[in-house]
């Protein structure tokens, strides 16, 4: 009886045992709930998945929940989706693949404004002026036609072919190409050119993986055309990849000099300083900033500013300090989540002000900044005085809230009518310049130089015709304005037309000829 008894007492003893063991489990992972309501989140759509009354896509409730999650932190952490993630990390990884062209949409049709030049368009045939009207067959004009649309269509892998349909000026006829898509380059270097006796441009518009690179060889270009002093234009550039400014910086800054550091709650401090071989650590320096100089941007122009290194001119920064890592999901997207702040040499945070789960005011700062006048008075920025650093040389400077610069030019107002920013507002002059371009070019290709273009372009009565394509176009406005704001439209139409035929290479000598800011660093730069 014994023997039998055994088995049974073990066997109930174990069944207990898993019971009461089961019991306590489910107890404890409610408390686990409980005490970390982050795994709320997985109990939640497990009821969901498994109790509510209709089959749904919990993949999809996922994919609209986590922004909605993020966007409680700062305004710079980021969830981004699979579908988004390559075009994301194209913009800094320096190239993409495509079929290699400059577009902008007109009356409903894709303009071709300029070819890329050893690109798949170009060894194709399409020609600067095309216009698309099918692609792979079907119709590609009309109201449904956009940006993301159209760039969507045109990218895709390497070696896959795009069928266009092109109607080419001059003719009625379809013309039909079939292109391979290959690399097309994407440049951060801008130009760089001699903008006066010994002085070297540069202009940076973004920080990517082939940014530093570009940068020396711009370096050895001026060095070589006998460049003693130089102009870092940053204005416009909301930054990118940290490396290659610090990189960058090592050209200009000696051996331990401080570039930046980066400090979190759950990372450590980390200096970044500069190892003295750059071949520039004694060419006199100008940096060029604005208002949409960010991140990257602002580390470069404060590592120049703490060091005494160089004069930063223009406007104050935007003012985004905060450190971003990228994080890996299993499904392929992608999680940009903050981890640390920049701090400049001095020891200034250059992350303006911010409420977690509030970016709508943060996105309105820089609105706020313009009503407030700080665009164009330096007595309307309102510094934090009470966070105030040294340079090198002792000089004052402000932390939390971008890089102040060191001499203040204020926006240009004596052009300003309502006319000329209806003008302006609405594209109108940019699309005037294309208008014109497509129906001036055999004679505009003629040209070979911006000198000889300005001439040229100066003797059209462009304003005129500025006016005349304004009023098809129902812009409204008086139109008495002043010589001044006529000139500047005029200015701004003539950089436009000499940079669809003669690229950036004509386009920013014209212009920076006009440009305050330029002129001003010019002049700081001969003292």
């Amino acid at each position: 009886m014994k023997k039998i008894l055994l088995p049974l007492i073990i066997a109930v003893s174990i069944i207990a045992g898993i019971l009461i063991g089961n019991f306590y489990a489910y107890n404890n992972m409610r408390s686990l709930f409980k005490a970390n309501n982050t795994n709320k989140i997985s109990e939640v759509l497990n009821y969901v998945s498994n109790f509510y009354v209709d089959d749904v896509s919990l993949d999809s409730i996922v994919e609209k929940a986590l922004p909605a999650i993020i966007s409680e932190l700062d305004p710079h952490s980021s969830y981004i989706p699979v579908s988004e993630l390559q075009a994301a990390n194209e913009e800094l990884a320096g190239k993409f693949y495509g079929i290699g062209v400059q577009f902008n949409l007109q009356n409903d049709t894709v303009y071709i404004v300029k070819v890329i030049s050893g690109g798949p368009s170009e060894k194709a045939g399409i020609l600067d002026g095309d216009k698309i009207i099918s692609v792979n067959d079907s119709i590609f004009v009309g109201k449904k036609i956009n940006n993301k649309l159209v760039m969507s269509t045109l990218k895709g892998d390497k070696g896959t072919s795009v069928k266009l349909g092109i109607v080419r000026r001059g003719s009625t006829e379809t013309l039909i190409f079939n292109i391979i898509r290959d690399e097309i380059p994407v440049k951060s270097v801008d130009i760089a050119y001699m903008i006066a006796q010994k002085i070297g441009y540069i202009s940076v518009n973004k920080f990517g993986e082939n940014t530093y690179r570009e940068f020396q060889n711009a370096l050895a270009k001026l060095k070589y055309e006998g460049a003693d002093a130089l102009i870092v234009d940053l204005r416009g550039n909301s930054g990118g990849i940290m490396g290659a400014a610090n990189n960058m910086l090592n050209e200009f800054l000696k051996r331990g000099d401080m570039i930046v550091y980066m400090e979190g709650a759950h990372q450590k401090r980390e200096d970044v300083r500069a190892n003295g071989i750059g071949s520039f650590q004694n060419i006199k320096l100008a940096v060029l900033i604005d208002e949409f100089s960010g991140s990257a941007s602002e580390i470069f122009a404060g590592a120049i500013q703490d060091n005494d290194r160089g004069t930063i001119i223009g406007r104050r920064s935007f003012g985004k300090g905060l450190v971003q890592r990228p994080v890996g999901l299993s499904d392929g997207s992608e999680l940009r989540i903050t981890v640390a702040r920049y701090y400049t040499p001095s020891g200034r945070s250059i992350q303006k002000p911010y409420k977690l789960g509030e970016s709508e005011d943060y996105q309105l700062d820089l609105l706020n900044r313009f009503k407030h006048g700080e665009f164009y008075s330096q007595d309307s920025i309102h510094q934090n005085t009470k966070q105030e650093y040294k340079t090198r040389s002792g000089r004052t400077v402000y932390g939390g809230g971008g890089i102040m610069p060191d001499i203040f030019v204020p926006q240009d107002t004596t052009n300003f009518s309502q006319y000329f920013s209806n003008l302006i507002g609405n594209g109108l002059v940019y699309k005037f310049a294309l208008q014109y371009t497509e129906n001036q070019r055999v004679e505009l290709k003629k040209i070979t130089n911006w000198q000889d273009m300005q001439k040229y372009l100066e003797n059209q009565n462009l304003f005129e015709k500025i006016v005349e394509f304004g009023d098809k176009n129902n812009t409204k406005g008086q139109k008495i304005i002043n010589q001044k704001t006529k000139q500047s439209i005029e200015r701004q139409a003539i950089a436009y037309i000499i940079r669809n035929i003669l690229d950036d290479e004509g386009f920013f000598p014209y212009y920076n000829k006009n440009d305050n800011v330029v002129q001003i660093a010019i002049k700081e730069l001969g003292k």
